[in-house]
């Protein structure tokens, strides 16, 4: 199976089963030595890999949703990761840039391990899992962190992340640029039918048409904003997918006056209904 397929129960399997095809972190660290140190860890850490694991045995094994476990993980890692720089890039200042005289490679550092930890709490339940999130993550903080900040630094460091995994929820109102790039890379593992609207497996519904429709989520520097996220689709229905989910993330994330969305509708597949839209 690789990283970007959706998995689905397969029935029981033991924990030695479900750890062998461990999938490891990684995100483009060369030029931030914190963010590598932590990154190791993290890959070397069997409780941190174990709450993943059960996170998707709870949605995808017993509630029939979407992936939220590693690969899901990784995946929103590198998205947001990827606006955060772009962000920075374009001179727009971070939250622990402004209050508390951070540097860049620390706002990498929480966005980052935000990224990580925001769906730790799906192994508990679904149900306000961003803030069951929080009980597990700030445990995991207090063992990694200080690793590469001194305790104070490392105190602020965790409230930081904190923040931004519980303003990924649904009405969650981020107050910093790190905690509103989470929220919006967290909607953006949408492609090729990676929907992060729930639905039932294998439904023939708007919700699985319009998730099976987004063909590739393109993330690059933008013309008029400093990032543009064009998104295609092979069917007009993708436009639910993007409009219910996308759009609502964007909406009070504190980010969305930086992002330009262009969707267009690729292929000769169907009556073009769409053939682009812009917001």
């Amino acid at each position: 199976m690789s990283e970007t397929e959706l998995p689905f129960a397969e029935g029981a399997r033991t924990p030695r089963e479900r750890f062998a095809d461990r999938i490891l972190m990684a995100v483009p660290d060369r030029h931030n030595p914190a963010l590598h140190t932590l990154m190791e860890r993290v890959n070397a850490d069997t409780e941190l890999y174990g709450f993943w694991i059960a996170a998707n045995v709870t949605a995808i094994e017993r509630l029939g949703m979407t992936d939220h476990g590693p690969v899901h993980v990784k995946i929103v890692l590198n998205i947001a990761v990827r606006l955060l720089r772009l962000l920075m890039e374009a001179g727009v200042s971070t939250g622990v840039q402004d209050n508390y005289a951070l540097t860049r490679e620390d706002a990498e550092v929480v966005v980052a391990m935000a990224a990580l930890l925001h769906d730790v709490g799906m192994s508990i339940h679904r149900d306000d899992h961003e803030a069951f999130s929080l009980f597990i993550a700030r445990d995991k903080l207090k063992e990694l962190l200080p690793v590469v900040y001194d305790p104070e630094t490392a105190a602020l460091m965790s409230s930081e992340i904190l923040h931004a995994i519980i303003s990924h929820r649904s009405g969650g109102r981020p107050l910093t640029l790190e905690a509103g790039v989470v929220r919006i890379a967290d909607a953006l593992d949408m492609a090729k039918g990676r929907s992060r609207i729930p639905f039932e497996a294998g439904s023939l519904s708007i919700h699985s048409v319009s998730a099976a429709a987004i063909e590739s989520v393109q993330i690059e520097a933008g013309d008029e904003r400093p990032i543009r996220i064009r998104i295609e689709m092979t069917n007009s229905a993708g436009v639910f997918q993007v409009d219910q989910l996308l759009r609502q993330k964007l909406k009070g994330s504190g980010i969305e006056q930086h992002i330009e969305v262009d969707v267009v509708l690729e292929g000769e597949t169907e009556k073009r209904l769409v053939q682009q839209f812009r917001f």
